[in-house]
């Protein structure tokens, strides 16, 4: 089968081959798919270059925790039935070495998801880290109807999920951007209001929008860069907010002001999609199937690439200059 892969860490041209590489075995519990689209996240390309936040550990790794395609073949004690069935894949290189980067993966059966016809392939490759993290992120603290959240990165690959889970749980979704391109996209995905956070004045933009005189009108917090907006966090969550970050690029050592927090008695939660429970995944899966089944959940495309520029894609995400979600379209090779 042609496969992406790399032997060992580092920048993406230094690293990643492109190949033959033999069709994986199906073990028992397990479905092997017929991959048809491949999605990148930063924590695949993290784990590339060395920086992740999981162990990485294999000699050889096929990267790519997300993709979308068919069941071709399944294993001792899955029903015979699935095959032929259409799946998005998530977490698909989760403790195991080989991804979504390739013509076929297999993964424990849990792990392929029925996919409607609908849906296409590229957009269910979309879905697994996002669309998982983003649920999660909107809805672990409780119910939203009537109150106010704040995405920070509304166009990105987690925001844009998390600003159509929050209106669907009832929220008046406030997204903050960096660009007129990424208010459009935030705007796509159901965003009432936008905030521009290189010139916006954030504390009096909240104010307005929530009729809250100092600012502190926000309920819950989607927070894609934790430390480098942790003061403005501070000032508009409100007492018993909450603040559900998946990312800290910029700051990546944050430091915590205890009383600060604790005078509003806020909930902080760290979200890593991978070490969440059966327990959120089950509850995401669930609500993206719904969504996927009644045609209300969007999905943004920034880039497709074939497998050969495999290479090409990781630095497309690296460069932080795309907005959306960038594609390996394995039907393209």
């Amino acid at each position: 089968m042609k496969a992406a892969w790399y032997d060992d860490r580092g920048p993406a041209r230094d690293v990643l081959q492109v190949g033959d590489l033999p069709k994986p075995s199906v073990q028992a519990g397990e479905v092997l798919v017929r991959i048809h689209a491949s999605g990148i996240n930063p924590s695949d390309t993290k784990s590339r270059s060395g920086a992740g936040a999981r162990p990485n550990v294999f000699p050889r790794v096929i990267p790519h925790q997300d993709g979308a395609g068919v069941i071709e073949a399944v294993g001792e004690g899955v029903d015979a039935g699935r095959i032929g069935q259409r799946v998005w894949v998530y977490e698909a290189q989760l403790g195991r070495p080989f991804g979504c980067a390739a013509d076929y993966t297999s993964v424990p059966a849990i792990n392929a998801v029925a996919l409607p016809a609908t849906t296409s392939f590229e957009e269910g490759a979309c879905l697994g880290v996002p669309a998982l993290t983003a649920h999660y992120c909107v809805t672990a603290d409780g119910p939203l109807e009537g109150k106010f959240v704040l995405v920070t990165g509304g166009a990105g690959a987690v925001g844009f999920y998390a600003v159509q889970f929050a209106r669907h749980e009832g929220a008046t979704v406030i997204a903050t951007v960096r660009t007129e391109e990424q208010a459009r996209v935030a705007r796509e995905a159901g965003a009432q209001h936008i905030l521009y956070r290189l010139k916006d004045d954030m504390v009096a933009g909240i104010a307005r929008i929530t009729g809250v005189e100092d600012g502190r009108g926000i309920d819950r917090i989607v927070d894609v860069a934790f430390g480098a907006n942790l003061d403005t966090s501070l000032k508009v969550l409100k007492t018993n907010g909450s603040i559900a970050s998946y990312a800290s690029d910029q700051t990546p050592v944050p430091a915590l002001p205890f009383w600060q927090l604790i005078r509003l008695n806020a909930t902080v939660r760290y979200v890593l999609v991978y070490a969440m429970s059966r327990e959120a995944h089950a509850k995401a899966i669930a609500a993206v199937t719904d969504a996927l089944a009644k045609r209300t959940l969007k999905h943004h495309i920034a880039a497709r690439f074939a497998l050969d520029r495999i290479i090409d894609a990781h630095e497309a995400l690296e460069s932080g200059q795309t907005v959306g979600k960038i594609i390996i379209a394995m039907d393209a090779n």
